[in-house]
């Protein structure tokens, strides 16, 4: 595994990461399998996947403790990213509201704490910024945890530009953490002032969450699969006349791969590492087999050619959420 520098620290990580929240919420609940996860996090780690992401939000706790279980024994091998601000209020409902105040931080740093099982946070989110909240006073009291040692280094989810360089003025953002893919490039608009090219200037790392849509780039996807409970049943861009809209986009990734020798969920993953050198991309997956796959694509180096026709590609049909 190639590894990359997280934000302008001394810390490495795997140019590929592992995003832990299907693992508990969200996608294929009668799927979980917590002892399955448990060897799929460590199966991570042997080959060189040590940014383990995860947030108290997931599964309300439960996704911090499954990757605290995980990581037991050997703390050494793992970067450890979790995120505070969406206060759950109802887990089988999935209702929650924001709270990025400096009291609800410091019950929810300690919280977290306890339940990873570990003396320090290698990297903390702000989850979703709170607009009632001055962000200034989120960020500085979040730079009071570095200054404690119970954080190492701070970072925002799905920031603005503005709101990252507001924050950046205070203390230093290590990483940004957006959804970024083939079919959800939001943050790459704005050329040289997007998103990307922000954390590139400053030297932060950017950490596109969902590079492979949520599955659907993978091309193995079908509406009529989703189960009642999964996110993506309720999802425009999965309801069935978008997915279809969408096919495009899979195809041609496809096309890219059987040209590569190569899956679609590989080449969907080295098409985000190929817009630059500090994007990390965390695809998440709780099979051993896929982990493997998504490890593969860090060695997938696209072809000018390749590029060309995966930058071409349609927007996408339907709204995230």
């Amino acid at each position: 595994m190639r590894l990359r520098e997280l934000g302008n620290t001394t810390l490495k990580t795997g140019s590929v990461g592992l995003g832990c929240m299907g693992m508990s919420w969200l996608y294929q609940e009668s799927a979980r399998d917590d002892a399955r996860s448990v060897r799929v996090i460590n199966e991570a780690l042997d080959l060189g996947v040590n940014m383990l992401d995860t947030a108290d939000l997931y599964g309300g706790g439960h996704n911090e403790s499954l990757v605290g279980k995980a990581i037991a024994g050997r703390r050494d091998d793992a970067l450890v990213a979790t995120k505070f601000g969406i206060v759950l209020e109802d887990l089988q409902a999935r209702s929650a509201h924001r709270d990025n105040s400096p009291g609800y931080l410091r019950s929810a740093v300690e919280a977290s704490l306890r339940r990873l099982g570990v003396d320090v946070i290698d990297l903390y989110y702000v989850h979703r910024i709170d607009p009632a909240v001055p962000l200034a006073d989120t960020w500085g009291a979040m730079a009071d945890l570095v200054d404690q040692g119970k954080v190492r280094y701070l970072g925002l989810s799905e920031p603005t530009v503005g709101q990252a360089a507001e924050a950046h003025s205070i203390h230093p953002v290590t990483a940004v953490q957006s959804e970024l893919s083939l079919w959800t490039r939001d943050a790459l608009e704005g050329g040289p002032h997007s998103m990307v090219r922000w954390c590139e200037d400053v030297g932060a790392s950017f950490v596109p969450f969902a590079p492979l849509g949520r599955g659907f780039l993978t091309g193995t996807l079908h509406s009529s699969q989703f189960e009642e409970t999964d996110f993506r049943a309720a999802s425009p861009r999965f309801h069935r006349s978008a997915m279809e809209a969408n096919q495009r986009i899979v195809d041609v990734i496809r096309e890219v791969a059987d040209r590569r020798s190569a899956t679609p969920a590989q080449v969907a993953i080295a098409w985000t590492l190929a817009q630059g050198e500090r994007v990390v991309p965390i695809p998440g997956t709780k099979d051993p087999r896929y982990l493997r796959e998504n490890v593969a694509s860090a060695d997938l180096v696209l072809t000018g050619q390749d590029l060309a026709e995966l930058d071409a590609l349609p927007a996408a049909q339907g709204s995230r959420y």
